[in-house]
């Protein structure tokens, strides 16, 4: 009885456990809140009631705005023990405190990316906007800040705003590199950040929607060395699934986008990433890709670790609409013939929402 008691005791110590590590939604340490793309704070100090007491606390001019040629913050701030980081609509990152609006440091990729004076560099402060950065933490002293200027992927140091020249080519990964096919000349970059799974940070990218479209494969780098770890082709190559959903067996070869631009969401105890993905180009013709055309406007599940392909489903075959896929997909626990389960959302252009198991 005795050895019962404490079996039982130990399982009620795990499952509990296992509830506390869920998340409590009161931080906004990741792009759109947390890795399950809630979108949702559980403060209460601001509610219906006292909204309409709010008062300005402070404001920080970036003093780079560019009227003429329509510029825009679309950044949504990370704020990481009391210190915001955001960018500007020149895409300089910078650190506040978020209690005070006090600037802690500022970093300027025009100064980083066009130290070569070659044509490509120069193209590359032709900068893009951007939707947020995404931030990795050893736990300790390294602290770490990722985001796309151009199209660079850059690695900064979250403490001083400077680069951390260990991390790719010192300190930024060209995203034309790794992609399995010469694309120096395609323009792509990533303006929603990737999402962190332990030691890799798992990237999409914005392509062209033309003929001219580098491919949207899905890529992981380790978030110390900025290696490569694997990659995910949504235009699958020979002997892939999914090869065969299209007519034309060079498809890979020349064919573009089927890009994930909306962002993902991450199950981290089960090391699933959720990748929603975009038409193949062209987005409004279809006859130079026949077929059902994987893995555009798809939701893919993807072993976080190796990006291995879980499953997926098509919301559209042989998209001419271009009905990509606008958001990431939402991770929520819903009762059904009074089961819990555990669910992707995904929201669609045709007005459609789709539930996954």
């Amino acid at each position: 009885l005795h050895h019962l008691s404490t079996f039982i005791i130990i399982v009620v110590i795990a499952f509990s456990c296992k509830t506390s590590v869920k998340e409590s939604y009161k931080n906004w340490n990741v792009y759109g809140g947390t890795k399950d793309a809630m979108h949702y704070s559980s403060l209460t100090e601001v509610d219906t009631t006292n909204v309409s007491q709010l008062q300005v606390a402070w404001v920080y001019h970036t003093g780079d705005a560019d009227t003429e040629s329509h510029s825009q913050i679309q950044c949504n701030p990370v704020i990481i023990d009391g210190i915001m980081y955001a960018f500007t609509p020149a895409m300089k990152l910078f650190a506040l405190d978020a209690a005070t609006g006090k600037k802690i440091w500022i970093f300027d990729p025009k100064n980083f990316i066009t130290r070569d004076s070659s044509d490509q560099a120069k193209e590359a402060t032709n900068l893009n906007n951007g939707r947020g950065v995404t931030y990795w933490t050893d736990g300790k002293d390294d602290k770490r800040i990722f985001y796309s200027a151009g199209y660079y992927l850059i690695c900064v140091n979250a403490n001083t705003g400077k680069v951390i020249t260990t991390f790719g080519e010192n300190g930024r990964i060209d995203l034309h590199d790794g992609l399995g096919r010469d694309v120096k000349d395609r323009f792509i970059t990533s303006n929603t950040p990737g999402v962190i799974y332990k030691d890799l940070l798992i990237m999409g990218s914005r392509v062209a929607e033309d003929a001219t479209a580098a491919p949207g494969h899905i890529r992981a780098y380790n978030v110390i060395t900025g290696k490569q770890q694997w990659i995910f082709h949504t235009i699958p190559q020979p002997g892939e699934f999914g090869y065969d959903s299209y007519e034309d067996k060079n498809a890979w070869q020349h064919l573009g986008s089927a890009n994930n631009w909306a962002g993902m969401s991450l199950d981290e105890q089960r090391g699933i990433v959720f990748v929603p993905t975009g038409s193949v180009a062209f987005d409004f013709y279809g006859g130079k890709r026949l077929g059902d055309d994987l893995f555009a406007n798809c939701v893919v599940a993807l072993d976080a670790a190796s990006g291995k392909r879980i499953w997926h489903f098509q919301t559209v075959h042989h998209d001419m609409w271009d009905r990509d896929l606008p958001t990431a997909p939402i991770l929520v626990t819903i009762t059904k013939d009074e089961k819990k389960i555990d669910v992707a959302v995904q929201t669609t252009k045709s007005g459609f929402i789709f539930l996954f198991d």
